[in-house]
């Protein structure tokens, strides 16, 4: 069944949740919280508490920067978005939201923090994402990205975590929030031009040339996804030939396949949610997708079909290894800890001395 966005938006601002109820409380999974409004998982008291929580973080850690604010296509992103900005103006945290409104990919976001901080020690950037990945329409979420532009290592996402549930605790008290109106028009509220800066960017670290020159046929699905306004221009920019399958952007995202269970679910791994890019396997040299926030990609190719991700990463990374020899030789590093990663058991008041720009790996929260 396709999702009603009208009621969906409807119960992210009447439901209220019960913090006494864990599944209402506040909970960062993969650096950030995700849930239904239905369930009053993902709700707009959510998003209040969490955005003053990160403004009272930055104010701590002295991160002093513009926050780059981005949002999927899912349909609780438009409404957490707005409340997001509200709260960040009263707070007086300059804000850098897209150009036109338009959607804003991971990628980019994370793009525009590096831009900003490159050269400085002071005075860092870093950005909120307002996307649940790949979960189904019916979900919102909410990312902090640090100022390495990455996700948020878990020692600050628990601090985050803790103080948006005293809000909520607390009936809100504490969070400060002006009307979307005067959040639009605050001087601390600039445009940015994420998708110009993304894409005139990218031949800084892929060879355009190369891409052009192999005269291979493209084909790119974006899944109803932010990044669907991006593949045209850069198609155009660098003159690939590149085409996008499905330039459709609908809440419901009735045109999915639905995945194993039955539920739709904008998964670019998923056999399932591929269904109809794999269908066109035999158009295409290569073809590939990536979920609504672009973080996270699948590939078809005519002989295999649809590739699986982490063997595509690892041999994207050998290659690296092997033609970069200006590489340190401890580059591999995180990679390698990765799998080592422990909880960090720190008892100190987190909203002191915490170090900001260390992204952590994922921890757990449910994906639907």
């Amino acid at each position: 069944m396709l999702v009603n966005a009208a009621k969906l938006v409807t119960a992210y601002y009447t439901e209220i949740p019960d913090p006494s109820v864990p599944e209402q409380r506040v909970a960062f999974g993969t650096s950030g919280h995700r849930g239904s409004a239905f369930d009053k998982a993902f709700n707009e008291r959510h998003i209040l508490a969490i955005s003053q929580a990160i403004c009272l973080y930055r104010k701590q850690n002295k991160i002093e920067g513009p926050l780059f604010l981005g949002m999927d296509t899912h349909a609780l992103s438009v409404p957490a978005h707005a409340t997001a900005l509200e709260v960040l103006a009263a707070n007086g945290v300059e804000v850098m939201i897209a150009s036109g409104d338009e959607y804003t990919p991971t990628p980019a976001v994370s793009h525009a923090i590096l831009a900003y901080n490159r050269g400085r020690k002071t005075g860092l950037a870093d950005g909120i994402i307002v996307t649940p990945s790949h979960n189904p329409p019916h979900d919102g979420g909410f990312k902090y990205n640090s100022p390495n532009g990455g996700p948020a290592q878990s020692v600050v996402t628990a601090c985050i975590e803790a103080k948006a549930n005293e809000f909520l605790e607390n009936g809100l008290r504490g969070v400060k929030r002006v009307l979307l109106g005067k959040a639009v028009r605050a001087s601390t509220t600039r445009r940015h031009d994420y998708r110009e800066a993304y894409i005139s960017d990218l031949a800084g670290v892929l060879d355009m040339d190369s891409i052009r020159g192999s005269k291979l046929r493209l084909g790119v699905d974006p899944m109803g996804g932010a990044g669907v306004h991006y593949w045209g221009p850069i198609a155009e920019r660098y003159g690939l030939n590149l085409t996008v399958v499905n330039e459709a952007v609908d809440p419901t995202f009735r045109f999915m396949t639905a995945d194993w269970d039955g539920q739709i679910r904008m998964d670019p791994s998923s056999p399932y949610a591929m269904r109809k890019l794999i269908g066109l396997k035999n158009r295409f040299d290569i073809a590939f997708a990536c979920d609504p926030d672009h973080d996270r990609h699948g590939i078809v190719s005519r002989s295999g079909g649809l590739m699986a991700p982490n063997h595509y990463l690892c041999v994207a990374l050998l290659y690296l290894f092997q033609h970069r020899p200006q590489w340190r030789a401890d580059a591999a590093s995180p990679f390698m800890t990765a799998s080592r990663h422990r909880p960090l058991r720190n008892k100190r008041n987190c909203w002191e001395n915490s170090r900001p720009g260390k992204s952590g790996s994922p921890n757990s929260r449910a994906k639907k």
